[in-house]
């Protein structure tokens, strides 16, 4: 940071001041004095000019008005800035509490205790509460509203200072011997502090002052000391809380006034007078120290006694109240902040987070980039990239670090100017010093410094850039102890370790030179890339900030009091350039110096240009003579082509959430503005003189752009040729080879982007085609489209086309997908509308375009794609066979689970693989116990034996679990009818194998059938026996209840053949029943005995039948009345008669009728009943 003074107010009739404080959030100074004096002023910047804002914009004072109602001496002065209020008190112990009313101050409240007198008041972080100590040890802690809410005598204790926590819930209680006591906010002692920074203090000492910054903008770095406490003798201790063992202790060497945190708690002020050894007096001094003990500056400051010292709000100012004068000094904070390709990145803190949060402002585009980064410690740029210098986070360890790096504290982040990490350095060494050319980054701690030759993956994929991230290779890090003189750059950072008597200040570099340079005043250059030592200078005096000009030629070194002094690198001829001093030889510092300079830039185009800042103006200088100054107080960006980039990061800093583009300001250099004022108002020879006596590549192509404008082509085409603009020349030639005056006019308007003029001209001169060019080149197509429309005669049918299609572009890439449909249609550009049907939903559209593209169209697959991922099977199909992949259509149904579809589709196309995928989904389904799904699949497959064997596993499983029987006799008649059309199919393939007509499909189908046919012969040859079975079983049943007693039996006895299929005591119960209802007691025995001799039976359940059958038998004789005739059943020379599924008797006519399904036989007049057949339920024919 710089701090100068900046004014000085002086108080009327030399009233002495006791204090000052100024409100940060209003901007109110009040400052309390001798004879009852107090005072509130107000300092404004009254301002027009937009590029005057801050500390460069002149300030007067917008109030200045004397607070009347003191008698004594106003000894404090604290400000409420919550509630706006002002409270004071004098050496009498009166105390006033002023109110802001309509722009003036007015007593709001007084209070007088007359015992004592006040030694300090202290409003907590809220402003809620206030505590007021006395110096009798009274304590009074009361609300905003002026009501009391404790009250203490401390006996035997004289107080003379108040500090609330942050929280406010501790009170720290200063006394008048040095003693520090902690008590809660209720007024209950807690305990004494311990004061480690007077050790070895002999003597009577007291506190100069108590500060507790309360966090209100966020802290500098996690756990940073807040709470700082100074004696009168100099001695500061800076705690993290109030009983922190371990704080950062100063000595200051000066006797002590008063301190005050600046408004982020990252500066301490310490004012008092320091003994001058020269001078042999005392000199008025306020040192600036960071929250960790850092000293950052010191500021003189005339007059006798220093008393009281205040922050502005921003902390961009200081008030010191010194004899009867206040004066202003003027701070120039070290933002961590930089520059590179239109971005400004700058960090700042808040107090919701722990983090920095570092904002990557592109001010091209204004768009921010944020990123949060733990314990930042500073950000370095160059080109486009930036590093930003980090703790290690001990919390994350990284996991793909190398072993080296595990212990490091310290990492280096390469970034983007969008805040993306490109890479990242582990390191052992603090980053006090860094800075980066394009090639390498070079960050140096107090005695040694790394070098790191860093990569950019230009065209890296990401998993490329994390190999070249984890591996370290040889020689792209190095490390150097500043006291070596050896080159040896191993990557060992135990080097490090050892001390030096002469630690590194500050560096800078480019892209062949090192400049490091010691507190010593020694400045050592070293060779880059190879880091060799060159020289070592002896200026006199301690460097704060180097800078090398753009050829390494001359540096630049602002020493720590702000004086800026230069040094030749390279020897300069007496020539004249070397300025006025002549002939200079190498290592020499030259016969200049400007002193309160806080900030300097080179150009980076010319090594005898560069820019300052002393105090609030920017100099230019050319060869060390400088331009008449600019008033402002950015902090500059950039310096080339003859125009000075600044950003006014204060400005920004106030609202960092939002900055805004005003802030960012280009000023031009006087050669650049005179070389415009000469072409503007004496003409262009005369600039043309001046450019070449004072050239540059800006100024050519100033005169090149004003040549154009005036149709002066032979000095545009010098200029243009003298600034290495080859596009120019081109376009110089072309206009050459122009005849009409107007269109050359035309052309130059659109070469200086005046576009709507161009264009103007263009269709004045009836020439609608170029016009239409320019816009189609400038993608303005929505005026293409004007043009094309609003000429008379036909428009080019290709140019609408493309200026449809590219306004659908425009609206597609803003999702406003339903305009471009529009756009689209009329463009006849098939892919896009697809692709927006797609993003509409519009299903049905998609459906419309993939009928109307003609068949085999390249686009056919992507829509068939489209339907398939939103699950439309049939669109997806049609999409599909239209562009002859009807593979890509079986995989679609198989995809969607339409397996009938894809068995279908690959029958049609003959596609040989349509068996494989049956069977997997065939044992999907079963998986998930879908039988019923897979017969149904293998029967349209026209797999009938598959589906027929898994129809006779239902129909068994059923029977097994006693289901109703009529459901078991559909299961098995189903089954049959699956095997009737297996031999259906096979008949009809060896009918086509016979014919000598087969299909390769077929063939290979019935053979492959055959083979399972010969396996499954049961199933084949006696496929409607379960069906029997269960026909015969129920038409018994149905006999018997109708009362047919004889029909029931003899259907009964026909069941025996079938004790594969029903139980067999389910058979014998209901042939005994039949028999007994029919008298046929012989037969009725005979299933008696079969029953009882049934193994399947428990013995209870043979018991009960035993003593049914007792029960019947001693009643009838086991005896048939009338022989049966099945026991004797004819039997015809071919075997068995057939029987009648109608009535269940064997048929002895030669005339019967045959179902033609199921090829069962029935008496012609029994069937002739029925429409259908009673076994297998087909008509009858």
């Amino acid at each position: 940071m710089f701090i100068y003074l900046s004014k000085k107010i002086a108080i009327p009739n030399n009233v002495r001041l006791k204090c000052v404080s100024w409100n940060k959030e209003q901007g109110f100074i009040a400052c309390g004095g001798e004879d009852g004096l107090l005072k509130v002023l107000r300092l404004d910047s009254q301002t027009d000019d937009a590029k005057l804002k801050g500390l460069a914009a002149p300030s007067n004072l917008s109030m200045n008005q004397t607070l009347e109602g003191h008698s004594g001496a106003v000894q404090v002065v604290t400000w409420n800035e919550q509630y706006q209020k002002l409270t004071t008190s004098d050496q009498n112990g009166l105390i006033i509490v002023w109110m802001l009313y309509k722009g003036s101050w007015y007593e709001e409240m007084i209070n007088n205790r007359n015992k004592s007198v006040v030694r300090s008041m202290s409003w907590n972080a809220d402003g809620q509460k206030i505590c007021i100590v006395y110096e009798d040890g009274a304590v009074i802690v009361g609300s905003v509203d002026g009501n009391r809410i404790w009250g203490k005598e401390l006996k035997g204790i004289q107080l003379a200072h108040v500090a609330w926590s942050p929280d406010s819930k501790i009170l720290l209680f200063g006394m008048a011997n040095g003693e520090i006591h902690i008590y809660d906010n209720q007024g209950n002692f807690i305990v004494k502090m311990t004061v480690s920074c007077l050790a070895n203090v002999t003597g009577a000492v007291s506190i100069a002052g108590i500060h507790w910054y309360p966090g209100t903008e966020g802290y500098v770095e996690p756990d940073c000391p807040c709470l700082a406490i100074c004696f009168d003798n100099g001695r500061v201790q800076i705690m993290r809380y109030e009983n922190d063992e371990n704080p950062v202790l100063i000595d200051t060497g000066m006797t002590v006034a008063s301190i005050q945190w600046n408004q982020c708690g990252s500066v301490l002020a310490v004012s008092g007078c320091q003994r001058a050894a020269s001078l042999d007096k005392d000199v008025n001094v306020v040192q600036f120290y960071t929250a960790f003990g850092e000293h950052l500056r010191t500021l003189k400051v005339p007059g006798k006694q220093i008393t009281a010292v205040s922050w502005e709000g921003g902390g961009l100012r200081i008030a010191l109240a010194v004899d009867s004068f206040i004066y202003f000094a003027n701070i120039r904070p070290d933002y961590k902040w930089g520059y590179c390709s239109n971005t400004v990145v700058y960090a700042y803190t808040r107090p919701d987070r722990m983090e920095y949060c570092v904002v990557f402002w592109d001010t091209k585009n204004n768009e921010k980039y944020v990123k949060y980064v733990k314990s930042l410690l500073s950000i370095s740029t160059c080109g486009d990239f930036c590093i930003l210098a980090t703790k290690a986070d001990d919390s994350h360890p990284q996991e793909d670090a190398e072993p080296e790096s595990a212990s490091a504290m310290f990492v280096l982040v390469l970034c983007n100017s969008i805040g993306t990490p490109l890479d990242s350095k582990y390191i052992d060494i603090e980053p006090l010093f860094v800075t980066m050319t394009k090639t390498h980054v070079i960050a140096a701690s107090r005695e040694a410094f790394y070098i790191w030759q860093y990569r950019v993956a230009k065209k890296l994929t990401a998993l490329e850039i994390n190999q070249v991230t984890r591996t370290r290779k040889e020689g792209r890090e190095r490390v150097y102890h500043i006291d070596d003189n050896v080159a040896d750059g191993s990557l060992d950072f135990s080097k490090a370790a050892a001390t030096t008597r002469d630690p590194i200040c500050c560096m800078t570099a480019t892209d062949k030179t090192l400049i490091l340079a010691r507190e010593s005043g020694t400045i050592q250059r070293y060779s880059l890339p190879g880091v060799s030592l060159v020289q070592r200078y002896t200026p006199s005096y301690r460097a704060y900030q180097v800078s090398l000009n753009c050829n390494s030629s001359r540096l630049a070194i602002i020493d720590i009091a702000g004086v800026l002094t230069f040094f030749d690198l390279e020897p300069r001829g007496a020539g004249g350039d070397g300025g006025p001093g002549g002939a200079q030889a190498a290592g020499d510092q030259l016969k200049f110096e400007r002193k309160d300079v806080w900030d300097m830039q080179w150009a980076s185009d010319n090594p005898d240009l560069f820019a300052m800042m002393e105090k609030t103006r920017m100099y230019v200088f050319r060869n060390l003579d400088p331009e008449e100054p600019i008033q402002t107080s950015g902090y500059i960006c950039s310096f080339e082509d003859l125009e000075i980039k600044s950003v006014l990061l204060d400005e920004i800093l106030k609202d960092p959430e939002r900055p805004n583009k005003d802030y960012l300001i280009n000023f031009e250099i006087r050669s650049l503005r005179d070389s415009r004022a000469l072409m503007e108002k004496v003409g262009i020879e005369d600039a043309s003189q001046f450019i070449e006596d004072n050239p540059h590549p800006r100024l050519w192509r100033l005169l090149a752009e004003a040549g154009l404008q005036k149709l002066d082509l032979a000095t545009a085409e010098q200029a243009f040729v003298r600034c290495g603009d080859y596009q120019g020349i081109e376009l110089v030639q072309r206009l050459a080879h122009l005849h009409s005056e107007a269109m050359k006019r035309a052309e130059v308007a659109a070469y200086f982007g005046r576009f709507e003029e161009a264009e103007r001209m263009y269709l004045d001169m009836d020439r609608r085609d170029l016009a239409i060019g320019l816009r189609s080149k400038l993608g303005d197509w929505f005026r293409v489209l004007q043009l094309l429309k609003s000429g008379s005669g036909d428009s080019d049918d290709a140019l609408l086309e493309q200026a449809y299609n590219a306004i659908g572009d425009y609206f597609a890439d803003r999702q406003k997908w339903l305009n471009a449909v529009q756009y689209y249609l009329q463009g006849r550009n098939q892919e896009r509308l697809a692709e927006c049907y797609y993003m509409l939903e519009d299903y049905e559209g998609l459906e419309r375009l993939a009928s109307s593209l003609p068949e085999n169209h390249k686009l056919l697959p992507e829509i068939g794609q489209m339907f398939v991922t939103v699950g439309m099977c049939e669109q997806a199909v049609g999409a599909y066979l239209r562009c002859s992949q009807p593979k890509a259509a079986v995989d679609t149904c198989v995809h969607l689970n339409q397996w009938n579809k894809a068995v279908e589709l690959a029958k049609d196309h003959n596609m040989k693989e349509i068996g494989s995928l049956l069977a997997k989904y065939a044992s999907h389904l079963l998986e998930k116990n879908k039988t019923l799904e897979a017969v149904e699949l293998y029967r349209k497959a026209r797999h009938f034996l598959e589906a027929a064997k898994l129809m006779f596993k239902i129909a068994d499983d059923e029977a097994k679990r006693r289901t109703k029987p009529l459901r078991v006799k559909k299961l098995y008649v189903l089954a049959a009818l699956l095997v009737e059309d297996y031999h259906g199919q096979m008949k009809a393939s060896q009918h086509d194998r016979a014919q000598g007509r087969k299909s390769e499909a077929t063939s290979a189908l019935a053979g492959l059938l055959e083979e399972d046919a010969s396996s499954d012969s049961r199933v084949v040859d006696s496929a409607w026996r379960g069906a029997e079975a269960y026909h015969f079983f129920l038409l018994a049943q149905r006999q018997l209840y109708e009362g047919y007693v004889d029909a029931a039996m003899r259907t009964a006895l026909h069941l025996r053949d079938y004790e594969d299929i029903i139980p067999a005591v389910e058979i014998y119960s209901l042939l005994a029943i039949c028999s007994s209802a029919n008298r046929a007691f012989g037969t009725c025995s005979r299933a008696f005995i079969r029953l009882e001799s049934l193994e399947s039976l428990r013995p209870e359940q043979r018991q009960m039948y035993e003593d049914l059958a007792l029960e019947i038998f001693t009643k009838y004789s086991p005896k048939d009345n009338r022989k049966s005739e099945l026991d004797s059943a004819p039997e015809r020379a071919e075997g068995k008669l057939p029987t009648c599924i109608v009535t269940g008797r064997p048929i002895s006519e030669y005339q019967f009728w045959m179902c033609s399904v199921c090829k069962h036989c029935a008496l012609e007049q029994e069937v002739s009943r029925h429409a259908f057949c009673p076994l297998c339920h087909s008509a009858v024919g």
